[in-house]
């Protein structure tokens, strides 16, 4: 494991001409946000949208050069490693079969068929597709490529942090996304050894904080079950080879609510114009979250993927605005008297509140009202103002 400065420099090399080379983007927007210089790094425009190209792509090589009579590859996936297995496997001319749980994202599912992967659904979680495409693998053979806890996928997540010191070298401090820990460990291994004046932390979904649990307690920590949108992160265990690297070479790990990434990743949306999915915001979320120590440093969170079905991510953005204080959405109840509802149409048009959703059911004593908002005390504001006026605020 300590070679793996070497080791990422050998996947870099290897991975040239196969995967992008990311842009690092100064955020204005999010710099002013937090008081500090806030650098993305946009692997959700990686090919495959993702960064697990890197890792998947990396391992696949070195099957096809150290045992070329190996014609077959197996892996387990929440969808992004899926595709970056595939992608590599079909360059090579191999096989792959990827088993993703059964509530996979269609955007993945069909992305990686249609990078040449046969495409297995299994179970609930990423941890019981792992365990049913380890019994694949034992039963019809081929190579498995654990979807982190590989000290090869590990070096080709660690070319990210390659490309940060050589794009932003005097940077401060590194946030990275993480559920089993291989993209914190690929980073965090090869920054350490480079620079170790440079702070590396991993950030975790709270529904799905084992690695954060392990690294703080010290101990193999594993949970029962995982409860996040953020698919991609959401495993029950981090990886057994991760959390040595991670408990050798990281700073800190931390969490964020489920609020925090859709508020995140509708910010992303509006102020810097692209997608992430939900596991690529949480880097991000935990900076804007005011959760940092000091100001005026120069950072880099990693905007790791952005593979997420439309349906959903609309869903997400709404639900962020809302946790922005971009929007309030109220259903009020109307005072039991004639013509109850006219002040309140009468106060939105005077206010000049721009109205996304204004809905009065026949024979319904209440009003269900979205607007778009300033912030989280103008929102405060408008639902005073409505109690003030006699309409009782509903849950």
């Amino acid at each position: 494991m300590d070679n793996m400065v070497e080791q990422v420099q050998k996947a870099h090399k290897r991975l040239k001409g196969f995967v992008d080379y990311t842009a690092l983007k100064l955020s204005r927007a999010f710099s002013k946000e937090c008081d500090n210089t806030v650098l993305l790094k946009k692997e959700n425009e990686q090919i495959t949208n993702s960064f697990k190209i890197r890792g998947g792509a990396n391992a696949t090589f070195i099957i096809d050069e150290e045992q070329p009579q190996v014609d077959s590859v197996v892996t387990a996936s929440a969808g992004n490693h899926a595709q970056g297995v595939a992608a590599a496997a079909t360059e090579k001319n191999m096989k792959s079969l990827i088993v993703m749980p059964e509530c996979a994202p269609y955007s993945k599912i069909s992305s990686t068929r249609n990078l040449g992967g046969e495409v297995v659904l299994h179970g609930a979680t990423y941890d019981d597709a792992y365990e049913h495409a380890r019994k694949i693998a034992e039963e019809r053979g081929g190579e498995f490529i654990h979807a982190f806890d590989n000290l090869d996928v590990i070096a080709g997540q660690g070319t990210i942090g390659l490309e940060i010191l050589e794009s932003a070298p005097d940077v401060d401090a590194i946030y990275v996304p993480t559920g089993g820990g291989g993209l914190l460990a690929g980073i965090a291994s090869y920054v350490k050894q480079v620079n170790p004046k440079v702070k590396v932390y991993g950030v975790q979904a709270k529904g799905a904080n084992a690695l954060e649990q392990s690294f703080k307690s010290k101990e193999y920590i594993t949970t029962e079950s995982v409860s996040t949108r953020a698919d991609g992160i959401a495993v029950k265990k981090p990886g057994q080879i991760t959390l040595g690297l991670i408990n050798k070479y990281v700073d800190d790990v931390y969490s964020v609510s489920e609020s925090e990434i859709a508020s995140t990743l509708y910010k992303v949306h509006e102020m810097e114009g692209t997608k992430v999915e939900p596991a690529g915001a949480v880097a991000l979320a935990h900076v804007l979250g005011d959760k940092m120590v000091g100001s005026n440093k120069r950072v880099v969170c990693i905007l790791s993927g952005r593979n997420i079905d439309n349906t959903q991510f609309n869903q997400i953005l709404e639900e962020g605005k809302i946790a922005s204080g971009k929007a309030l959405k109220l259903r009020l109840q109307m005072p039991n008297r004639p013509s109850a509802v006219l002040p309140l149409i009468q106060f939105l048009g005077d206010s000049g509140v721009n109205i996304d959703e204004f809905l009065f059911p026949k024979n319904s004593p209440h009003v269900t009202l979205e607007c778009s908002t300033k912030n989280h005390e103008h929102c405060a504001k408008l639902s005073q103002t409505f109690k003030d006026m006699g309409y009782e605020v509903c849950t």
